[in-house]
């Protein structure tokens, strides 16, 4: 059986490159795949919490379903703006992004 602090370490791990995705990137894909690592960290440490806390409720499963639910909706709807913005602006460069300013 695996610990709980190993599954606390491989999320903090995935969380922190999710992090320096988020916010050293400028290509706006690239910063929609640190979103969803840093989605995916938060889905380890739900189910590790859940197998160590109530393994019998299906509580952390429920939640780990939601997020990868929303996971899909940001990647879908993240996408389509930025393929909007790439259409009009010829970027997907985050600087680049100024589209309500005059």
């Amino acid at each position: 059986m695996i610990p709980l602090w190993m599954y606390l370490v491989v999320a903090a791990g995935l969380f922190c490159i999710g992090t320096y995705g988020v916010l050293a990137r400028r290509n706006a894909v690239a910063v929609l795949m640190g979103v969803e690592l840093m989605l995916n960290a938060v889905n380890i440490n739900l189910v590790g919490f859940w197998r160590y806390m109530n393994p019998l409720e299906t509580n952390g499963q429920v939640f780990a379903a939601f997020i990868f639910v929303v996971a899909a909706a940001e990647a879908a709807i993240g996408l389509a703006i930025i393929i909007s913005i790439y259409r009009n602006r010829r970027s997907v460069v985050v600087d680049d992004v100024d589209l309500l300013k005059w």
